[in-house]
């Protein structure tokens, strides 16, 4: 096929990385907001997520447009399928820093003291795992897309943690129930963005290689690392 396609999936990708951009930037806003009970912060995060559902439209229309005029195969196919995945995920983490400015909001007035050193870390990972897998995909970087993956349980194992000790402490101090609330709120969501960087360290192997390692270990082709593995891509 034409080698027209190349500047088409090239705008793409900017597009998309400029999305990644903003949706890590209003996630580590609305964590500000909520650490600092600002509900400056969290309009504009509120604000901030429309940008991401506009940027989201963009390219679902610039995928449509791609897909319908150039009719590309191969491994222009998955690069552009690619892209409308990852920005499904990016506009989804939008939503979630949505969520946790609206958690920060319902703080205000109930002086949430010292915020869990738990909940913090998993602020930092569930950030980082998303800036690792915007990395990956901007240099379709398998092994980048592979530390994501192996990441994955230990956000799920911080998350336990906080809710853990959340509910622990609802039983010394009823007053705190709601604030305590709040925390499992969030720490919800933030394993929610790790799931999300997950899913696009996924379609960073999918674009790359031509692996899919969707629901991988449910249907029986054991762990994501053990399928790179097996496959000779790690």
């Amino acid at each position: 096929m034409s080698r027209i396609v190349d500047p088409i999936l090239e705008g793409l990708r900017r597009k998309l990385i400029h999305m990644g951009n903003a949706a890590e930037a209003v996630l580590e806003k609305s964590v500000r907001a909520l650490v600092e009970v600002d509900t400056h912060l969290a309009k504009e995060v509120q604000q901030d997520d429309l940008e991401i559902d506009r940027l989201d439209v963009e390219i679902d229309e610039a995928v449509l447009r791609a897909l319908a005029l150039q009719a590309p195969v191969a491994d222009d196919l998955r690069q552009v399928v690619a892209v409308k995945m990852v920005a499904t995920d990016l506009e989804r983490v939008g939503d979630i820093a949505r969520n946790v400015a609206t958690s920060a909001v319902r703080l205000v007035g109930r002086s949430p003291g010292e915020f869990p050193p738990r909940l913090i870390d998993l602020a930092r990972d569930a950030r980082g795992l998303l800036r690792t897998a915007l990395d990956a995909y901007a240099d379709l970087d398998v092994a980048k897309a592979q530390a994501v993956l192996d990441a994955d349980d230990q956000v799920d194992q911080e998350e336990e943690l906080v809710i853990r000790e959340a509910i622990a402490e609802m039983g010394g101090e009823p007053e705190r129930n709601a604030v305590l609330v709040e925390f499992i709120l969030v720490a919800k969501n933030l394993e929610r963005v790790a799931d999300h960087a997950t899913n696009i360290a996924e379609d960073v192997v999918l674009a790359a290689r031509g692996e899919n390692l969707k629901h991988a270990g449910k249907l029986g082709a054991g762990s994501p690392g053990a399928a790179l593995q097996k496959s000779g891509m790690s």
